[in-house]
C-alpha cells in the first residue's frame, strides 16, 4: 500500500517538477534585455487574456447553475428585442481590445526585431553561427577561433549573431536571452542579444531536422569580462586547427558528446559556406 502511495505521488509531483523547471529555462526568468521585453510583452497580454476569458469562465458555470433543470422558478424565457446596451457590451470592448493590441503588438514587433542592434557601450561582439546536422558550429572571426555546441559571450556586451545552415532548415532559440531566428542554407540571417548576468543559458535548434533532432542542444556561456578573456585563451591554447580534416568531420552527421573547441579557423569560412549553398540552390533552380 505505501510503495503504491509513493508512485502515486511522484506521478502527481513529476508534472509540477517539470513544469517549473520548464520555467526556469524560459523567457520567464530572463537573463538579457530582449527576453525581458518579451517577458514584459507576455504579462500584458496575460492581462488582457483575464479580461477576455474571465467573465466567460465566470459567467459560464453561473449561468449555467442559474438556470439548471432543476431551479423551476428562474426558467429561461426568450424575448427577442433591440438592446443598445448589449450591443456596446457586444462590440465596443472587443474593438477596444483589438485596437489596443494592434498597438501594442506594432510597437513590440519592431522593437525585438532580431535584426535590431542592441545599444551598448562596447561595440557588439561579432559570432557567426552555422547549423549543421545534429551540432552547431560557432565561429569567433575576429579572434579566429571557433567553437562547437558552446557559445560564450561576455556579460553586458551586445552580441551580433550571423547565421546560416550547412544542410537544411533551422532554428536557434536561446529562451532567457533572444527569440527564434531560422538559419538557412544559402541565406544569412541575423539575431542581436545580450546577457544581463552570468550564468548558463541553454540553447537549441526547434526546427525537426531528422533523428538527431532532441539531442541537437548547445549552451550559451555569459562571463565576466575577465572570465571571457580566459576563455577566448583556453580555446586558442587547443591546438586543435579547423583543417580540412576537421571539417569534414563536422559534416557527417553527428551529435558530440562535449563540446569542441578549434584555435584556428580559415578566414571566411562562413561566406565560403554561405556562397557554396547559394551558388547549389541557383543551379537547382
Amino acid at each position: 500500500m505505501r510503495s503504491t502511495l509513493v508512485r502515486l505521488s511522484a506521478l502527481t509531483t513529476l508534472p509540477l517538477i517539470s513544469s517549473c523547471h520548464a520555467i526556469a529555462l524560459g523567457a520567464l526568468h530572463a537573463a538579457g534585455p530582449v527576453a525581458e521585453a518579451q517577458r514584459h510583452l507576455y504579462f500584458m497580454l496575460a492581462i488582457v487574456l483575464v479580461f477576455v476569458a474571465g467573465p466567460v469562465l465566470l459567467l459560464t458555470p453561473l449561468i449555467a447553475w442559474h438556470y439548471r433543470l432543476s431551479n423551476k422558478d428562474n426558467a429561461f424565457q426568450t424575448k427577442w428585442h433591440f438592446s443598445w446596451w448589449l450591443e456596446g457590451l457586444i462590440w465596443v470592448p472587443p474593438t477596444g481590445i483589438v485596437i489596443g493590441l494592434s498597438v501594442l503588438l506594432w510597437d513590440y514587433t519592431h522593437r525585438l526585431d532580431p535584426y535590431r542592434p542592441i545599444a551598448g557601450a562596447q561595440p557588439p561582439l561579432e559570432i557567426q553561427a552555422i547549423a549543421l546536422d545534429w551540432k552547431w558550429l560557432f565561429i569567433y572571426p575576429d579572434q579566429h577561433i571557433a567553437s562547437v555546441n558552446q557559445l560564450a559571450i561576455p556579460v553586458g556586451r551586445p552580441v551580433r549573431i550571423s547565421l546560416t545552415s550547412g544542410t537544411v532548415m533551422q532554428a536557434m532559440l536561446i529562451p532567457r536571452l533572444a527569440g527564434q531566428i531560422y538559419a538557412m542554407a544559402g541565406m544569412r540571417t541575423q539575431l542581436n542579444l545580450a546577457a544581463s548576468a552570468p550564468g548558463i543559458y541553454r540553447g537549441a535548434n526547434v526546427q525537426y531536422n531528422g533523428t538527431g533532432f532532441a539531442r541537437q542542444k548547445f549552451a550559451v556561456i555569459a562571463l565576466p569580462p575577465a572570465g571571457y578573456r580566459r576563455w577566448l585563451d583556453r580555446v586558442h591554447a587547443a591546438d586543435h586547427p579547423l583543417d580540412q580534416a576537421a571539417f569534414a568531420r563536422l559534416f557527417a552527421r553527428s551529435t558530440p558528446p562535449q563540446p569542441i573547441f578549434y584555435s584556428t579557423v580559415p578566414a571566411g569560412l562562413f561566406d565560403t559556406i554561405l556562397s557554396r549553398d547559394a551558388s547549389s540552390m541557383e543551379m537547382k533552380r
